[in-house]
């Protein structure tokens, strides 16, 4: 239920209302919009007057929902979140960058790519310590050493450092990591999620590989319910019948989140096409769509990679489309940007060869 408070509506009287509301075993939640104040009711409103509501004086309208994600959902929080890492800001209007390789094989090879992305543009440096891979005779990464060599990176760098985490017992190991990224697997590990909405780190969420777009926004749900509202959500593909990609881009899934929720949106097009010829192309169709920024895979030498090599791209394919993405946003390509803005975006793409 959301509470569309009057203009200059008395704090007295608000304050007034909210207790009431919480005798009523409800949480209320106080938005202050751009526009509008809105008070977001958490918890079992069927027992709430609404004709009692809409009869005090400092409320415009009241308007149940029947969305199960609350903290979540943009009807009580209208204006965008922006995720603040360090000085990188995600959302908001920005197109952030996340790259390097699926698996940290060596401290030289990690620092090696976060030096060569970091040239290209890239705002942020990934890695993988722990990999969950579905073979267990595959290379399952280096874990703490893993995250040790993320760290030298970083601290050689500046670059902010995303890894997966996969065990809530690993937790003390990420103390330095600024961004806690969830994989496709444990998007529904409900302990897991719980355990990260107490944490105060930015949280990166990525879709599981048969899950709808309102099962994110339950599992985001999870950790804004703990009191962490720094959650980045991802679109990494997901399972269909078709057998020539690795998975299925849901490029839709991008313009959907971004008119349910506040929380920003990236892509990950590196794990949804499994082929690194293919990832430019998906990369700019992100852009077009208006997603928050992209996260992918590069590796300095793809054909001996431990790990996803055939979805890598090299260094200086990388910094080529980096390029070519900033470029694109900065003619205003995204949905948000002004319609006239955004056509003549669309037409110049054709030069950005």
């Amino acid at each position: 239920m959301i509470l569309l408070l009057k203009p200059n509506a008395d704090s007295r009287q608000v304050d007034s209302v909210k207790a009431w509301l919480r005798g009523q075993g409800v949480e209320p939640r106080e938005v202050i919009g751009s526009e509008a104040t809105i008070i977001g009711l958490i918890g079992d409103t069927s027992r709430i007057d609404v004709e009692l509501l809409q009869s005090l004086d400092v409320i415009e309208s009241v308007k149940r929902i029947q969305e199960p994600y609350k903290s979540a959902n943009r009807k009580f929080h209208p204006d965008d979140t922006i995720v603040t890492i360090g000085e990188v800001k995600v959302g908001g209007g920005g197109f952030t960058i996340i790259a390097g390789p699926c698996s940290v094989e060596s401290e030289a090879q990690v620092t090696d790519i976060a030096w060569r992305v970091k040239s290209g543009g890239a705002d942020m440096l990934r890695g993988g310590a722990f990999k969950p891979r579905t073979s267990p005779y595959a290379f399952q990464g280096l874990r703490e050493t893993g995250i040790d060599y993320l760290l030298h990176a970083k601290a050689e760098t500046g670059l902010p450092v995303v890894t997966e985490i996969m065990d809530i017992n690993h937790l003390d190991l990420y103390e330095h990591v600024d961004v806690i990224q969830v994989g496709a697997r444990n998007m529904q590990n409900f302990e897991l999620l719980k355990e990260l909405g107490a944490t105060r780190k930015p949280i990166l969420l990525k879709r599981g590989l048969a899950n709808t777009v309102d099962e994110l926004l339950m599992s985001a749900e999870y950790v804004l319910a703990g009191g962490n509202a720094q959650v980045i959500l991802c679109e990494r593909g997901i399972r269909t019948f078709e057998t020539q990609t690795r998975n299925t881009l849901d490029l839709s899934a991008v313009p959907v989140l971004r008119e349910k929720t506040h929380l920003p949106v990236i892509v990950d097009p590196s794990h949804a096409v499994g082929v690194a010829r293919w990832v430019p192309a998906l990369s700019m169709a992100a852009a077009a769509v208006g997603a928050d920024g992209l996260i992918v895979e590069v590796h300095n030498d793809p054909p001996h990679a431990l790990c996803d090599g055939a979805q890598s791209l090299t260094p200086e394919v990388f910094c080529a489309l980096a390029d070519r993405l900033r470029q694109m946003h900065a003619l205003g390509a995204a949905p948000t940007a002004h319609p006239r803005r955004r056509e003549g975006a669309l037409r110049a793409l054709a030069t950005l060869n």
